[in-house]
């Protein structure tokens, strides 16, 4: 009874709760506040010691490399690229039958064709009827003639001035034409004449390369 006539009493004496101790069931949190402002900054630390950058200073973590195996894929790169080197070398040398010297490549062509169809067919393989510009060049391309069991073929060299024969019984016939030997002698030859041929390929060209 005596806490009903107290409740009764509250509204018009909202004070008087505070002179009886109590307590009373929490009630529910209330919103969050809103963010206080920052703090002073605080002092300024002291200056570290100098390092110089070097593999112990780094954890073990982030220097370890598995050298073993990048060695071993290296090794495995330059074996395979020293195969390819002899596989190129091979096609070159036996299957195209090519010559080579510094800075050129020449063939042998066992298809017999008059002058200028021989030079239009190098020049559609990429390259030119091969020139004996030098006595090596000359002696190398002599020794292929030879080595392909042959005794002559066209070469790019063409006669200064063209001798004509003439016949009763046949048209002028163009002698300017130049085909070379296998004892490495030049000889003049009618340009209709069908022959083997050899062309030449400068290193750069992307077919032979």
């Amino acid at each position: 009874m005596f806490c009903q006539f107290l409740k009764s009493l509250i509204p018009n004496y909202p004070n008087l709760l505070s002179l009886f101790p109590h307590s009373g069931v929490p009630g529910e949190p209330g919103l969050k506040g809103e963010v206080g402002p920052s703090g002073k900054m605080g002092p300024i630390g002291e200056k570290g010691s100098i390092n110089n950058f070097n593999s112990e200073s780094m954890p073990m973590s982030s220097v370890t490399c598995d050298c073993g195996r990048y060695r071993k894929v290296v090794g495995q790169l330059d074996e395979n690229l020293g195969k390819l080197r002899n596989t190129v070398k091979f096609v070159k040398n036996v299957v195209l039958g090519l010559k080579e010297t510094e800075d050129r490549y020449y063939l042998l062509v066992k298809e017999p064709k008059k002058f200028r169809e021989a030079s239009m067919n190098c020049k559609l393989r990429g390259g030119a009827l091969a020139m004996p510009k030098t006595n090596n060049i000359n002696r190398l391309m002599a020794d292929y003639i030879s080595q392909a069991g042959l005794t002559r073929v066209y070469v790019g060299v063409q006669a200064q001035s063209k001798e004509q024969l003439y016949s009763t019984s046949s048209p002028a016939i163009n002698i300017s034409c130049v085909e070379l030997l296998n004892t490495g002698t030049w000889n003049k030859v009618e340009c209709e004449t069908p022959l083997f041929f050899l062309c030449e390929f400068p290193k750069t060209s992307a077919i032979l390369n």
